[in-house]
């Protein structure tokens, strides 16, 4: 069987049970396994004997079990084990008198210690590694790592003898040596025969083997409660090994040869290990060649010598089983690499494909409906509104289509804008779609719309499409669509569907571009008749850093609109720890006093109801992340992502936070949060108040169906219901002038762009406005020091940089709300802004010379998954 990177995990794990744990992480196929990085590597582990230990400091050492003893410990419940280990010969060859320690473990569990006890038998040799501490006068190891050592295993060497001689001639362990411990092998005692009927297994065949895998740095990866860091691994050097690796990258840049440690062969119990896949069957040399055949590199060979980096399979080899903190690192920075090249190859094709296209010219006339309009518009236009408008005028005149990303703060006026380039097509004779990711938003784009263009003449068709319509009313839509007169379609994702049909299509304006994928806007280019593509807008008022923009959307033209129209006042924003009962009663006799005005405030919480499930153990609980986070995270993997896996979209419908951050341990393993609060149960909770005595509540979540969720907001504008319990599906273009507060709960736990976005729902009246952050986040912590930078800053670019900085470039983009498996793990979008150029330099020079990539065909298949893999970060390809 040829192992490849999309030879899936299944086909080759033999424990159904790791299986499915590692699948609850995103790692499905080896290609997962291998590009599941490691979030940090261990230093060396010193060799010492017992006698050199100093309390405290971490240690690794080869002995053999004198005695063994099982304690119960009734008045804590439980046992403690206790067995006596004597490194005599370990010690002789460092030149050191032996001497002996104890090895302590506690545990409730029998099992645990039955198991425990199996293990260390009097006479077993073993090598420990752990961190010593004094205990009644005796040096004590509590639960340090134990490897078990086979008996009487062949090899060269006369025992710990040969170990000694290699230290003599300054070849000791991690003494500079390559090799530091050849001819090593296990020269105490057997051990005593075991239980009939036991079958027991070593850890390792050599005190060579074991030496080295105790203090070799070792990867520590995001766990979970289901797998822990050490399975992980296992399981990641059984795949390498199945593939041909047998030993570790070399300090001096081979896959393999002298001086290099063996990798273990997996047992039968982990991997199914194939036909003829002997551990004895391949050599070295072989072995790293067949590694590199089934991980081909993907970067140019003229790329890779050019910049001095690793092959490919070099580099996993390097990063899952490290000779070296410094070789992991360049490892790390060889993938990083990749991926900025892979990255940017992917933009300037899709910008290079995007310009061959033909696409209907839609030139300025005299007395334009576009003038007509701004002229009579109430206010004057911001500088910065004039600028885009002229730049997007002059983009609809070519007969190629318009690329172009329009990013704006939250009331910055975009609508204006994509009205204006809106009109310019139907001038030219042309229909103009306006797509809005949610029901309420098109109904509230198509009314102010509509209001804005009925003085014009001669008189725009504005039309309605959502996929909450009646069905005559939705019929009538697709057949004013469909009759191709030139006007304004205002459509949810049923603009997507099938039936829709605009034979006159010109352009087509796409409100916040990370609720749709490459596949829906790449279904509306193709819906004219006569082969040409729309031009297309994508605006977003998610904040994006400039080196972000420039990176992800390197196949767009960009614009920026970073002036606020005149009248509106700051958002006062205020953090509020939860367990402050004085200062949320305060807030919540603000609020009534505010409701009392007339105003209206939204209670924002990310979870449905207290049913809900959060989903464990990952980087996300909504459509934003995964059951696992990274971030990726981060990741971002956030995540970031503590790994790649997504959330189902009734885990999407049910917690609205964006991508809430891990929290993990020295270990990777996921560290237990309070659950998130529900609307029902903050809805319930709040009415019960005094302060909120007679006032009317509204809910509204993603369950809600269209109808209801229209009614919910005419009663909140209206003032029936002044206060509005929800999840964040308020948190795009819901525009209620009146509303001046809005209180989140377990703000802590969303991301910082999101919070922006929502607390741009309020304030948008001219009206005194206030923003409160409810938080559970523990003082001095990261969710703290977060919360800290929306707290002082209301400049979308410099919180949507701290983002960025906190959770990685995936997560910030939308990789997350898009619910696509972001390709990018390694690569920082600010702190690798120079690698991300220099790759962008070379990738135009590579396509220059060869435009369809092929002679670089592992570049090109990884280009087409970059593609697919990150529709998010991709607006046509």
């Amino acid at each position: 069987m040829s192992i490849t990177m999309d030879t899936t995990l299944a086909s080759l794990v033999t424990n159904k049970r790791r299986v499915s744990a590692l699948k609850s992480l995103g790692i499905v196929t080896v290609g997962d396994a291998l590009t599941y990085y490691p979030f940090r590597v261990t230093e060396p582990v010193p060799l010492r004997a017992i006698r050199e230990a100093a309390p405290g400091q971490q240690m690794a050492f080869a002995a053999v079990i004198r005695d063994m003893r099982v304690v119960p410990m009734n008045a804590r419940r439980g046992y403690r084990l206790e067995a006596t280990v004597d490194d005599a010969d370990f010690a002789r060859s460092r030149r050191v008198p032996g001497s002996t320690a104890r090895l302590t473990f506690f545990s409730y569990r029998k099992s645990y210690v039955d198991w425990v006890s199996m293990r260390l038998r009097a006479g077993t040799s073993v090598v420990v590694s752990g961190m010593p501490s004094e205990y009644m006068g005796q040096l004590q190891f509590t639960h340090p790592e134990i490897l078990t050592v086979a008996p009487g295993s062949a090899g060269t060497g006369a025992g710990l003898e040969g170990y000694a001689r290699g230290a003599a001639s300054g070849n000791g362990a991690f003494a500079g040596s390559t090799d530091p411990y050849a001819s090593a092998q296990s020269a105490y005692p057997p051990a005593a025969a075991a239980p009939s009927g036991a079958a027991l297994k070593y850890d390792a065949d050599t005190v060579q083997e074991a030496l080295t895998r105790v203090c070799r740095p070792r990867p520590v990866y995001h766990a979970s409660s289901r797998i822990s860091s050490e399975h992980i691994h296992e399981t990641i050097l059984g795949l390498l090994w199945m593939m041909g690796a047998r030993t570790s990258s070399t300090p001096d840049g081979q896959l393999a040869g002298a001086g290099s440690a063996d990798i273990v062969a997996p047992t039968t119990d982990t991997i199914a290990v194939q036909n003829g896949e002997e551990k004895s069957g391949t050599t070295a040399e072989s072995g790293a060649e067949a590694l590199s055949q089934s991980i081909p590199d993907v970067l140019p060979e003229s790329v890779r010598k050019a910049k001095n980096l690793m092959h490919r399979a070099e580099a996993f080899l390097a990063i899952h089983d490290p000779a070296s903190t410094a070789r992991f690192k360049e490892a790390i920075e060889t993938l990083r690499y990749e991926e900025a090249f892979v990255s940017q190859t992917s933009l300037l094709k899709a910008r290079s494909h995007a310009h061959k296209s033909a696409a209907h010219s839609c030139p300025l006339v005299t007395d334009s409906l576009r003038d007509q309009f701004i002229a009579s518009l109430p206010f004057s236009l911001t500088a910065g509104q004039q600028q885009v408008i002229h730049d997007i005028a002059a983009d609809l005149a070519h007969d190629w289509p318009m690329q172009r990303l329009l990013q704006g703060e939250v009331g910055s006026g975009k609508t204006v804008v994509a009205l204006a380039a809106m009109l310019q097509a139907v001038d030219a004779g042309y229909q103009a779609v306006l797509v809005a990711p949610t029901q309420v938003l098109a109904e509230q784009h198509a009314e102010t719309i509509g209001r804005m263009v009925e003085q014009l003449k001669p008189a725009i068709p504005v039309t309605l499409l959502t996929g909450g319509m009646k069905l005559a009313a939705r019929r009538k839509a697709l057949a004013a669509a469909a009759s191709g007169e030139p006007g304004i379609i205002v459509a949810t994702h049923a603009a997507f569907s099938k039936t829709f049909q605009a034979p006159h299509l010109a352009l087509v304006v796409i409100d916040e571009q990370h609720r749709f994928g490459v596949e829906q806007r790449e279904s509306l280019n193709a819906k004219t008749d006569d082969g040409t593509t729309p031009h297309l807008l994508v605006m977003t008022a998610t904040p994006i850093p400039r080196t972000a923009a420039m990176t992800w959307f390197g196949d767009l033209d960009i614009s920026w609109l970073t002036e606020l129209p005149g009248g509106r006042k700051p958002i006062r924003t205020v953090v509020v720890n939860e367990a402050d009962a004085a200062t949320m009663g305060r807030m919540f006799a603000h609020i009534r006093a505010r409701v009392d005005a007339g105003e209206r405030a939204y209670i924002v919480c990310p979870r449905i109801d207290a049913d809900d499930e959060e989903n464990e153990g990952g980087s996300g609980v909504s459509s934003a992340a995964g059951s696992a986070r990274g971030r990726a995270a981060a990741s971002g993997s956030s995540a970031r992502t503590a790994a790649g896996g997504r959330a189902t979209r009734a885990a999407a419908d049910a917690i609205g936070i964006d991508d809430p951050y891990e929290t993990f341990d020295e270990n990777g393993e996921t560290v237990a949060r309070p659950p998130l609060h529900a609307v029902a149960e903050i809805a319930d909770r709040l009415q019960k108040l005094p302060q909120f005595q007679g006032i009317r509540f509204a809910t509204l979540t993603g369950r809600d169906k269209d109808d209801v969720k229209t009614q919910v907001m005419a009663d909140f504008a209206g003032g029936e219901t002044p206060i509005l319990v929800s999840t964040t599906v308020i948190e795009v273009g819901v525009d209620v002038k009146q509303a001046s507060c809005i209180v989140i709960f377990d703000a802590d736990r969303y991301g910082l762009s999101q919070l922006h976005q929502l607390r741009g729902r309020v304030g948008r009246g001219g009206t005194n406005s206030w923003a409160f952050l409810i938080s559970r986040a523990e003082p001095g912590s990261p969710a703290e020091q977060r919360l800290e930078v929306i707290h002082h800053s209301l400049d979308g670019a410099e919180i949507a940089q701290a983002d960025l900085e906190f959770r990685g470039a995936g997560d910030v983009l939308g990789d997350a709300q898009s619910g696509g498996k972001s390709s990018l793990k390694l690569l920082r979008v600010v702190k690798d802004a120079d690698m991300i150029a220099d790759a962008r330099t070379r990738a135009e020079q590579l396509l220059a010379a060869d435009p369809e990539l092929a002679g670089e065909v592992q570049l090109a298949g990884a280009v087409l998954d970059f593609t697919r893999g990150n529709e998010t970060f991709l607006t046509s390809s």
